[in-house]
């Protein structure tokens, strides 16, 4: 199936009014706020963004986004795939003080002007959706780490290292060598 870009900007409050749905597919070169928490610039991000008023007659918009980026292992620095989602309901407001009045089921989406960027409100979610940490599971970490690591020493080749510490013993009173 053949998903369009998303479009990059269009007027929430009309969209909400006739109650439009509108879905498409970004990259991750396309977000650029997004694109340093990325170990890499491959991927896809698929937005649906569904514009409707509520019962109170406020202009709201469910927004489902759905992403497979990579990501930096924190363990073992190497890229690792990911996907991350997000499901989220936001009421369209022009103020902060409207936005303090929201059920709290609701976050704000403040918009000044009649247009709003789509694309940066898909990258706001997709930068909520991030884990603060990004691990491979236990195995794949620690194979990685070991690759990176000196072997272990073999168990008859202990060296006989001088003890730093016989000095003092020779300057103990009673010790005469």
């Amino acid at each position: 199936m053949l998903t369009e870009p998303l479009p990059s900007t269009l007027d929430v409050r009309k969209a909400a009014a006739r109650g439009v749905s509108v879905s498409g597919k970004l990259k991750p070169l396309d977000l650029q706020r997004f694109r340093p928490l990325l170990a890499a610039d491959e991927g896809s991000i698929e937005a649906q963004l569904l514009f409707s008023r509520d019962e109170e007659n406020r202009y709201v918009i469910h927004v489902t986004v759905a992403a497979d980026v990579s990501v930096t292992c924190q363990r073992c620095l190497e890229p690792m795939p990911a996907h991350l989602t997000s499901d989220n309901t936001l009421a369209v407001v022009w103020t902060d003080e409207q936005a303090a009045h929201l059920p709290r089921h609701l976050d704000p989406l403040i918009v000044a002007q009649d247009a709003c960027s789509l694309w940066e409100l898909v990258e706001d979610e997709l930068i909520l959706a991030m884990p603060p940490f990004s691990y491979h599971n236990t195995e794949n970490c620690l194979q990685r780490i070991a690759d990176f690591s000196d072997p272990a020493p073999e168990e008859g080749t202990v060296e006989d290292k001088p003890n730093p510490f016989n000095v003092l013993a020779q300057l103990k009173p009673g010790n005469k060598r």
